[in-house]
């Protein structure tokens, strides 16, 4: 959630013609992630509804990481602005994996 809050600030930023381009992209993408988590979560009764909306928001959190580097080839957003959110989001996909495991394994378990 507070990477979204620091796509949003950012995104506000760039110029007004990204504003259905880029902008929306990077922002859509960037509010899948904890949105897709949510929705898993709220289906965890069902671990494989809730490892593929793991999986998509992992897929989502891809999405900013390549609009981030666009939006820096672009000069939107400065070197360190690109860093900050790029680490940001690998932390997010690192979460993403270990809780997909965790998540399948365990589904895995329960079904032997």
């Amino acid at each position: 959630m507070v990477a979204v809050k620091e796509v949003y600030g950012l995104t506000r930023k760039f110029p007004k013609d990204e504003l259905y381009g880029l902008t929306s992209q990077i922002r859509r993408a960037a509010t899948s992630v904890p949105m897709n988590i949510a929705e898993g979560y709220k289906r965890r009764r069902y671990p494989k509804d809730y490892v593929r909306l793991l999986v998509t928001a992992h897929g989502s959190e891809g999405e900013v990481e390549t609009a981030v580097e666009i939006a820096l080839m672009l000069e939107y957003i400065t070197e360190a602005d690109c860093e900050r959110l790029l680490d940001a989001y690998d932390e997010v996909g690192r979460m993403l994996n270990g809780l997909i495991d965790s998540v399948d394994k365990g589904s895995k378990k329960n079904n032997r």
